[in-house]
């Protein structure tokens, strides 16, 4: 139960950081994009930084989470954080929460809550061994590349998206090695600072927060989340099932943890259609008498 209520809180923390580094990456140069003074230009803004510090607080929430419960576990309740950031974005950014977008939370929540009650995760009963991190780093570091080259060559919405999966799937595997970190604090935590995991995570994660960074500098916040929040527990069960031997129930439980995925789904995709006509509708109000051409066709979309 402590690892369920971390893991919300997490994910509330989560959905804090994401708008506030969406509301100053929305407004830095377009040609600062893949370039390290993209950061620079970032850390220089107080609302990116109180997004930072809302991502560490929920960084350490998820840490706690995993030391009591398993990553099949965690991970999924970090949905949560999508819904969440809907909401706060609409406070934020003055953005009126339409019934189309608590349908899609009510799908989110609804599927969220089936996958958990049908796989009824269990935490793992081993560690990986060197070759099993040699081949997943291999093939995360290989699907990473894919979703950058393929967001360098698009551009839009589809970059933003594209690079939201991207950063999905780093802090999935981030948290990977946050799990495999603290499975070692019950046996000596003096020898933590000397763990080639720790640094591994600290890598994973910087690397992780550079691609969320370009991803909202990209595009708008409606984007990037369903993409960043829905592959992040999914590649994160993937790995506690094959890393860590954590167990979920298979055979005909398969089916409605199947549901559960698709309705996850299906309110990820609501979000995306309907929030553009919401941010447009916001963009018109603010702008009343602007043209294609004015201050509206420029300023950046607030979502």
């Amino acid at each position: 139960m402590i690892a369920v209520v971390l893991a919300l809180l997490a994910a509330a923390a989560n959905a804090v950081a994401s708008v506030l580094q969406r509301r100053a990456a929305r407004n830095a140069p377009a040609d600062e994009a893949f370039r390290i003074g993209l950061m620079w230009d970032l850390m220089r803004r107080p609302t990116w930084l109180g997004g930072i510090g809302a991502l560490i607080a929920g960084f350490l929430l998820q840490a706690a989470a995993l030391t009591s419960g398993g990553l099949a576990l965690v991970q999924p309740l970090l949905v949560a954080e999508l819904p969440i950031t809907m909401l706060v974005g609409g406070w934020m950014f003055q953005v009126r929460v339409t019934p189309q977008t608590w349908l899609a939370v009510g799908a989110l929540t609804v599927g969220l809550a089936g996958f958990l009650v049908s796989a009824s995760p269990t935490p793992g009963d081993r560690l990986p061994g060197p070759l099993t991190w040699v081949v997943s780093a291999g093939v995360t570091a290989g699907l990473l590349a894919c979703c950058v080259a393929a967001a360098i060559v698009c551009g839009g919405p589809a970059r933003a998206v594209l690079l939201g999966v991207a950063a999905g799937l780093g802090f999935a595997y981030t948290a990977v090695l946050m799990k495999r970190t603290v499975e070692e604090l019950p046996a000596d935590p003096r020898t933590l600072a000397g763990s080639w995991s720790l640094w591994a995570m600290v890598a994973a994660g910087l690397c992780s927060l550079f691609l969320l960074q370009n991803a909202l500098h990209s595009g708008p916040l409606v984007a990037v989340q369903p993409a960043l929040t829905v592959t992040d527990p999914v590649a994160s069960t993937a790995y506690g099932v094959a890393m860590f031997g954590e167990d979920i129930r298979t055979g005909p439980w398969v089916v409605p943890e199947l549901t559960g995925m698709a309705l996850i789904a299906y309110g990820s995709v609501l979000l995306s259609r309907y929030a553009p006509l919401r941010e447009q509708a916001h963009m018109a109000g603010a702008h009343p008498g602007a043209g294609g051409q004015g201050e509206e066709g420029t300023r950046p979309a607030p979502w």
